[in-house]
């Protein structure tokens, strides 16, 4: 029976009857009637009534070939024949509900159960409108015309019951479900139904006294158990729960549903320990489903800034990709669950896995070529990324991802490509498309084509103009230039305020101010980048040495350069430096 008004019932019987009517088993309703002068009815001429009929199949072919609107006209003009047709009445009540016109469907199904008071399809289909318009006091009244004209019917008295329910009339609707318990005995869904309203009423102890027969009666039915324990919950009786459900574990220990309930007992009682026991061994039986393994598992996500939740997360999620080794979902949630972890190349394998399973989740994918990207595996970004893109060519991230690949890869013309793909493909996302243009500028700077180069940083700025990555690079390809340096040193300003400590950032300044002939400022912030750079900078140094010579300290700057060179820097300008001692472009 389920929750609320078996509504899905009602709707098959709909159903039913339209198929009665197909087959022409409409045979007594033809009986039509026309108001007389007087008052009253009087029997239409023969003629009329095949005229009807006729009238109304042509209404039932159009609408079984799908053309309400010409159905509803015809069914229109059989009503203005002869307003008392009921089955027009129906049929096109049904047109209106298909519309979701509930409102005119209403008053043509009243009149029809008015007509034929004992047509059980026609109360059905009222049925649900009133339920639509939440109208219960109607909605029950509906149900008792309906338990007249077929008392055998049991979905009617749980329909009447709960529309009673829903009523508050508390008292009533269990004398229904009295009158159910005579028909079919006692059973679940009766139980369940009463059970309801004792809760709403707050007789808890009735509502756990029928689960307390019933486990009497059946004492090896773990379900009964487990219903007792969620009124027991659901009623602060923690540890009246608790009893039970272990109760329940020593008859079926095998049963995944009362360890899981088992689980949440403990851990109302704040013992983490058992709770968490309790899941890994409802997980390890293999009658859990995947989806609810993975819907308790997600219940961890906002707990994850413990990193006792990531690591109960990551067991939880091992014990389902070993529980259901043939099922894509099962590696990617280990995959999420290893990347929470920061446990990348593992987590890049069952990401593999997953899509070996099931190559047509784009997720999963993009997760895994995200973290190539950030370890560092470009060919696998190549490789992935590209093999992705013929699953799904439209996504604009992933051609950026496989663009700025190619980017490192130095092979530009197949940068450009996919970097344009991923401007053309996007329209909304500002942080693609800043990250899209910056990185088209850089491809263009590489290639020599210093204009689009320029605007294409422009543009990436025009989207977020707190892009550090292009503030930087364009600051530092205009200062190469000697171009614009009032705009490239406020560029570079505003990176190192974004992300202070950044050595290739305070570097890029420096050489601005340095450019700027402003050695002075240009020395503090070199010696910051060559404080920041864990790593011994070949251009750094040079720069260090170009800033001491102009500041006066020649034989400091020959030794920078010579450091320089030592760290692997190679060109005729430096040598020449460091032969002349003296600065040179």
């Amino acid at each position: 029976m389920g929750e609320g008004l078996n509504h899905k019932k009602l709707k098959f019987t709909i159903r039913k009857v339209v198929t009665l009517l197909a087959m022409g088993c409409w045979g007594l309703t033809f009986t039509a009637y026309a108001q007389n002068p007087k008052g009253g009815k009087a029997k239409l001429a023969e003629v009329d009534s095949g005229a009807v009929e006729r009238l109304f199949f042509s209404a039932l072919s159009e609408k079984t070939i799908d053309q309400p609107a010409k159905a509803a006209e015809l069914f229109n003009q059989v009503l203005e024949m002869d307003p008392a047709n009921d089955a027009s009445l129906y049929e096109l009540a049904n047109i209106k509900k298909l519309q979701n016109n509930y409102a005119e469907a209403q008053p043509l199904l009243e009149k029809a159960v008015t007509i034929k008071p004992d047509n059980e399809w026609y109360w059905a289909a009222l049925a649900e409108i009133y339920e639509k318009s939440n109208d219960l006091a109607k909605l029950e009244n509906v149900f008792s015309q309906l338990i007249k004209i077929n008392p055998e019917r049991v979905d009617y008295y749980y329909d009447q019951g709960k529309a009673l329910a829903m009523e508050k009339k508390y008292d009533e609707a269990l004398k229904v479900f009295d009158q159910v318990e005579k028909l079919t005995g006692n059973s679940d869904d009766l139980i369940i139904s009463r059970q309801k309203i004792y809760l709403s009423q707050g007789k808890v102890d009735k509502a756990a006294a029928g689960l307390e027969d019933m486990i009497a009666a059946n004492p090896n039915q773990v379900k009964y158990y487990l219903l007792l324990s969620e009124i027991y919950t659901s009623n602060n009786a923690n540890d009246k729960a608790l009893k039970v459900l272990e109760k329940a574990r020593s008859i079926d220990a095998n049963n995944p549903l009362v360890h899981l309930a088992l689980a949440d007992a403990y851990r109302e009682k704040k013992n983490i320990d058992a709770s968490f026991k309790e899941l890994q061994l409802a997980f390890a039986i293999r009658d859990l489903s995947i989806d609810e393994e993975i819907r308790i598992v997600t219940g961890y996500f906002p707990k994850f800034p413990d990193p006792n939740a990531k690591a109960s997360a990551l067991e939880l999620s091992r014990i389902i990709m070993n529980a259901h080794p043939n099922d894509a979902k099962a590696y990617a949630l280990y995959g999420d669950m290893l990347f929470q972890n920061e446990k990348l190349e593992e987590a890049k394998t069952n990401y593999q896995k997953s899509i070996q399973l099931n190559g047509q989740i784009y997720e999963v994918r993009d997760q895994l070529v995200r973290i190539e990207l950030n370890t560092g595996d470009i060919d696998g970004v190549i490789r992935d990324g590209e093999s992705t893109l013929s699953f799904f060519p439209n996504q604009g991230w992933m051609n950026y991802f496989v663009g700025i690949a190619w980017l490192q890869k130095k092979d530009y013309k197949k940068a450009l490509g996919y970097i344009k793909n991923t401007t053309a493909l996007e329209f909304q996302d500002k942080e693609l498309l800043s990250l899209g243009y910056s990185a088209l500028g850089d491809c263009y700077h590489e290639m020599q084509n210093i204009k689009g180069s320029d605007e294409a940083y422009d543009k990436s700025l025009s989207y977020n103009a707190d892009n550090k990555f292009t503030l930087n690079n364009y600051a530092y390809y205009l200062s190469i230039r000697g171009e614009q340096l009032d705009k490239a040193a406020q560029m570079a300003k505003h990176a190192n305020e974004l992300e202070p400590g950044n050595a290739s950032f305070e570097d890029t300044y420096a050489w601005i101010l340095f450019k700027q002939k402003n050695y002075k400022d240009a020395k503090v912030w070199i010696e910051k980048a060559l404080a920041h750079n864990k790593n011994k900078s070949a251009v750094e140094t040079e720069h260090y040495g170009d800033i001491l010579f102009y500041l006066g300290d020649a034989g400091a700057a020959v030794q920078n350069w010579q450091k320089a060179k030592d760290y692997g820097a190679h060109s005729p300008v430096l040598e020449k430096k460091i032969s002349e001692k003296k600065y040179s472009e």
